[in-house]
């Protein structure tokens, strides 16, 4: 990976999609709406664990990292992403490309981890559930949230600096609709092959083995979930792995699809809708399927609600 005394380049121009076209506009009302989706749900989710005791279990506290990393997700890339599109010039310095890869790398890689210890949580949960307090200490908690951020943090650092050493001598113009690992490479007059062997390294390490402990700790618990003799718990069960494994499924599929394809198969516009997917559509999708549906969140914020009404009826009697 030298550097070359070719490097000349200063800022980028995020091509993004051609302005005044029916795929512009669709794209655009479709990023902020669920850009709005995926705030409003992580910001309620974090609200009601924050405000209620109930939810202080290893669950919710895995959860809250969830959101918080789905919403740092979400600020990393669309206030810039909506800017870009209605602006006339879509430029990006070379130090605000950098911090942007720095960024997404960072709470993408972490909810890679999180997921990982999320889908262990519930094996736990539901395969060996007394031991399930004494397993999922507050103290393991803390140091597994711990591992997860330098771990992500680490490998982004890496990435980021292996990536803005490289020379862009041949063009500054980005076709996509943000500053990513793989985009860049590509416009790299480098020699990018020991580049390239690390980022499928880290792919490995964050993608690939998570993938797999995360598939092994389902197929334990659906295992588990056969043996019952309630068929009203069987299929409560089933519809809450399914629709955790289709959000993993996305979330890794798209992400995998991304990183560790070789470099002559990236397609610009197949990277653009791979790319929504797996920071937008899976950040708006976690609230509602992880928690929002879950009968004690739902509990505490009828609870809330309920308190909210009363106290406004109370007001209004006394005036």
């Amino acid at each position: 990976m030298e550097r070359g005394n070719s490097t000349s380049v200063t800022e980028f121009v995020l091509l993004g999609l051609p302005n005044e076209t029916t795929a512009h506009a669709i794209l655009f009302a479709g990023i902020l709406f669920l850009s709005i989706t995926a705030v409003s749900g992580n910001c309620l989710l974090l609200f009601l664990i924050q405000v209620d005791s109930a939810l202080y279990t290893p669950m919710y506290f895995f959860l809250r990292q969830l959101s918080f990393m789905d919403l740092c997700l979400i600020l990393a890339i669309v206030p810039k992403l909506l800017v870009g599109f209605v602006a006339q010039k879509k430029v990006i310095s070379l130090a605000g490309c950098g911090a942007q890869i720095f960024f997404i790398m960072t709470f993408g890689g972490a909810e890679c981890l999180l997921l990982t210890v999320m889908s262990y949580d519930r094996y736990v949960a539901i395969c060996r559930p007394l031991q399930y307090s004494v397993i999922m200490s507050r103290r393991l908690c803390l140091i597994t949230t711990v591992g997860i951020w330098l771990g992500a943090s680490l490998n982004a650092l890496i990435q980021t600096i292996s990536v803005m050493r490289l020379s862009y001598c041949r063009s500054n113009v980005v076709n996509h609709l943000f500053c990513e690992v793989p985009v860049l490479v590509k416009l790299s007059c480098s020699d990018t092959s020991v580049f390239e062997t690390v980022v499928f390294i880290c792919s490995v390490l964050l993608l690939l083995i998570p993938s797999s402990i995360i598939l092994a700790s389902y197929v334990s618990i659906l295992s588990t979930i056969l043996s019952m003799r309630s068929a009203k718990g069987r299929r409560k069960a089933f519809g809450t792995c399914s629709s955790h494994l289709t959000v993993v499924g996305l979330f890794f599929g798209a992400a995998i699809f991304m990183y560790m394809r070789p470099r002559s198969y990236h397609s610009p516009e197949q990277d653009k809708i791979v790319s929504v997917f797996y920071t937008n559509v899976t950040s708006a999708l976690n609230p509602l399927i992880y928690s929002l549906r879950n009968k004690d969140v739902l509990s505490v914020l009828r609870k809330l609600l309920r308190r909210r009404l009363m106290g406004r009826l109370g007001n209004r009697q006394r005036d």
